[in-house]
């Protein structure tokens, strides 16, 4: 899937997307080869490492990908039907990764690393917390989508004649029904992993191999597809551009009031200075 996402996110320039999901599916690839490595080599120490952090590290950027979305369409259906800003929503939800993809990677590391038991077991207990924010988040994420979907039902939409145009198409609701697919089973994915954990090395659920190829391959590999079948860049139709928004906070009424008096100040003082002709005394 990693071909068709440079092709697609090179043709559409959905370059932030196209970055997120690259990233995310390489470390799926890095984690499965390790994977292999380890039924070649089962004391292998890196390959174990690799795989421990890789598999567990990769959805969230394939997450971050996803939330990248959320923040067009709502520019696309309209800034003042949703209850938080794009930028707002974006940097929330970043954070959120960050810490998540924090933890479960120092998490992975003291565990694998870990000498003693007890030190396992505290590496383990991070992954976990990782797990369960990145669950966290994106329960949050579905729970803003039904508010925001329920207020775009309710309210006032954009009627730009290019965004109407864009949102009656029937790959856009695609696009929408895939993006929330992939949200639900990379969810299903998180649970799945951090109960793994909870059981550690030596439970039932992390030696099972057909659970684990079931409820993290599989939900993966589903969302991945989603996003490359029905990807954004062709469901925006044009538009995936025109729905960009800034990380710049709008500046108030107030400020915008102060600025334009400050202009109009300054242009006045201009003008008295010229009429007098110039002279610095």
């Amino acid at each position: 899937m990693i071909l068709p996402q440079v092709g697609l996110g090179v043709y559409y320039k959905t370059w932030g997307f196209m970055s997120s999901m690259i990233i995310g599916l390489a470390l799926e690839v890095l984690g499965y080869a390790s994977r292999v490595q380890i039924h070649d080599n089962p004391f292998g120490s890196n390959p174990f490492l690799l795989y421990l952090i890789t598999l567990t590290i990769a959805p969230v950027f394939i997450a971050a990908a996803i939330y990248l979305c959320l923040t067009r369409i709502i520019v696309l259906y309209g800034q003042s039907v949703s209850r938080v800003a794009p930028r707002t929503i974006a940097i929330a939800f970043m954070v959120s990764d960050f810490l998540s993809l924090l933890l479960q990677a120092v998490g992975g590391a003291i565990a694998d690393t870990a000498i003693t038991k007890s030190t396992s077991q505290i590496g383990i207990d991070i992954m976990i917390a990782g797990l369960v924010l990145q669950a966290i988040s994106l329960a949050a994420f579905l729970s803003f989508v039904a508010d925001f979907a329920w207020r775009c039902h309710r309210g006032v939409v954009n009627q730009d004649p290019d965004s109407q145009r864009t949102r009656g198409r029937m790959l856009f609701k695609a696009s929408m029904a895939g993006l929330l697919l992939a949200t639900v089973v990379i969810l299903i994915r998180s649970i799945f992993r951090a109960a793994e954990l909870w059981g550690g090395f030596a439970g039932n659920l992390w030696n099972n191999e057909t659970d684990f190829l079931v409820l993290d391959g599989a939900m993966i590999a589903l969302a991945s597809v989603c996003l490359a079948a029905l990807h954004p860049g062709a469901a925006f139709g044009g538009q995936w551009n025109a729905a960009n928004w800034s990380f710049r906070a709008k500046k108030t009424v107030a400020e915008v009031k102060a600025e334009k008096s400050a202009s109009t100040s300054s242009s006045s003082s201009l003008r008295l200075w010229r009429k007098k002709g110039g002279s610095g005394s």
